[in-house]
């Protein structure tokens, strides 16, 4: 009962805090826009980036969570969903009404492990053959048994040098035990941490970095940053060093990623940054974002403080001339993404003047032609623009009736001839709303 007290005290006062600095000229652009996410798990694995998600509903107006998404990328720019991973509906004992909290995802002798905490029913695990799923209860219970089921949020597994496995936990204790090989079980007691690390309030991130070991978290409280600690060893003791991201009026609550990807760092967390385009009430909908970080020569981090305006720059460049999944994007406006099938995800709920914006295409060969698959009862037109919203126009594709929104068909235009590297805007035309789906495009030379 005090807990809920607590967290209804801390819902008005954030609708308050909210309230007051609602803003309506954000500039800082969450890497993702087609569903409210947050807590984000990014796992490197060989060249891309999976990034596991929680997801907030559209209509959520407290903690509202029944699933869990995917996204990826190779240039830390464009995103390509792939809708969602896992469901509270997976683990045949838990109740599938809410709870679908922060998940954390890593991959052992070519296994991928999700680790799942259902809110006050107690941390999950599933295994998949492949970072996309799809994912399996292999215990059919409790990964982890104790008595405290309300406090064990946010797990995060890491896998040592010496190949010793460990998952960590916890609000607001941070707990940890060791994971057998198998990843589905574990040895020994489950550990307290006896000091924890300053302003820790929960979602533990441990990793390793150049031979030091890291514990990043959600730090201070309200609102949350993202703090971080050091050590000489993955069960502590844990030294505070500073934030990473550091806490504002802007950051609300939070909860880190932070990866090493093609050379350079990176860390992930959460805002509230579209909502706030949108209203200026608060929901529980965030949006997960993402920037690059820099560590010092002793190995501390230097703070950022905020998400930055444009977001890290790329490190990979977009194929115009291949299959480019709708999905793939660095932004977009007004669009919401579906899942048919297990493999199959596509841009729905496209009205007049919604755009998508595609970074870092190399049209190298030179484009002379457009080809997208649709599907539409209304119909409508794809401008497409180079470099900005309201960029030069290479050409305008017809997406006509095909009878029905399940009914797909390629659609082409012609396009001025263009070559070098150029920011893609699918600008979207037509009489009203929910125009066509669109399931991928590409460009012909």
């Amino acid at each position: 009962m005090k807990k809920v007290k607590l967290l209804l005290i801390f819902c008005l006062f954030m609708m308050i805090v909210f309230n007051g600095n609602a803003q309506s000229d954000i500039k800082q652009k969450p890497i993702i826009q087609t569903s409210y996410t947050a807590d984000p798990a990014p796992l490197v694995y060989k060249d891309t980036v999976f990034l596991y998600t929680s997801h907030d509903e559209d209509d959520a107006t407290g903690f509202k969570m029944l699933n869990w998404l995917l996204y990826s990328s190779t240039d830390m720019v464009n995103w390509t969903d792939h809708g969602i991973v896992a469901s509270l509906k997976d683990f045949n004992w838990v109740k599938p009404d809410n709870g679908a909290w922060a998940v954390q995802a890593i991959e052992r002798n070519g296994k991928f492990y999700l680790y799942c905490p259902m809110h006050g029913q107690g941390i999950g695990v599933s295994v998949a053959d492949t970072p996309y799923g799809p994912f399996k209860d292999p215990l059919g219970k409790r990964l982890i048994e104790t008595d405290h089921l309300w406090n064990d949020i946010d797990p995060n597994p890491f896998i040592d040098d010496d190949g010793q496995a460990y998952l960590y936990w916890g609000n607001p204790d941070l707990y940890y035990v060791k994971l057998n090989p198998d990843m589905i079980s574990y040895s020994g007691e489950v550990v307290k941490e006896p000091v924890k690390p300053k302003n820790y309030q929960e979602g533990p991130w441990v990793y390793k970095h150049e031979g030091r070991y890291y514990l990043s978290y959600a730090s201070t409280c309200c609102p949350e940053g993202i703090g971080y600690a050091m050590s000489n060893s993955p069960t502590g003791p844990w030294e505070y060093k500073g934030m990473v991201v550091e806490a504002s009026d802007k950051t609300r609550g939070n909860h880190p990623g932070i990866i090493d990807y093609k050379g350079k760092s990176y860390c992930f967390g959460h805002s509230y940054d579209i909502l706030k385009r949108q209203t200026a009430t608060f929901y529980e909908r965030r949006s997960v974002d993402m920037d690059e970080i820099i560590y010092n020569e002793d190995g501390t981090i230097k703070t950022l403080p905020y998400w930055s305006v444009d977001g890290p720059e790329a490190v990979g460049k977009i194929n115009p001339f291949k299959r480019v999944e709708a999905e793939t994007m660095a932004w977009s406006e007004g669009l919401k993404s579906e899942k048919k099938s297990q493999n199959e995800v596509f841009i729905t709920k496209i009205d007049n003047n919604d755009f998508i914006e595609v970074k870092e295409a190399d049209f190298n060969k030179g484009a002379r032609k457009f080809e997208v698959t649709a599907a539409s009862i209304k119909g409508g037109k794809i401008e497409i623009r180079l470099d900005g919203q309201n960029g030069q126009i290479i050409g305008i594709c017809e997406i006509g009736n095909t009878g029905d929104v399940n009914n797909w068909k390629k659609f082409q235009c012609k396009v001025k001839k263009v070559k070098g590297l150029h920011s893609i805007f699918f600008v979207f035309k037509g009489d009203g709303a929910s125009l066509f789906n669109l399931d991928w495009w590409t460009f012909k030379s």
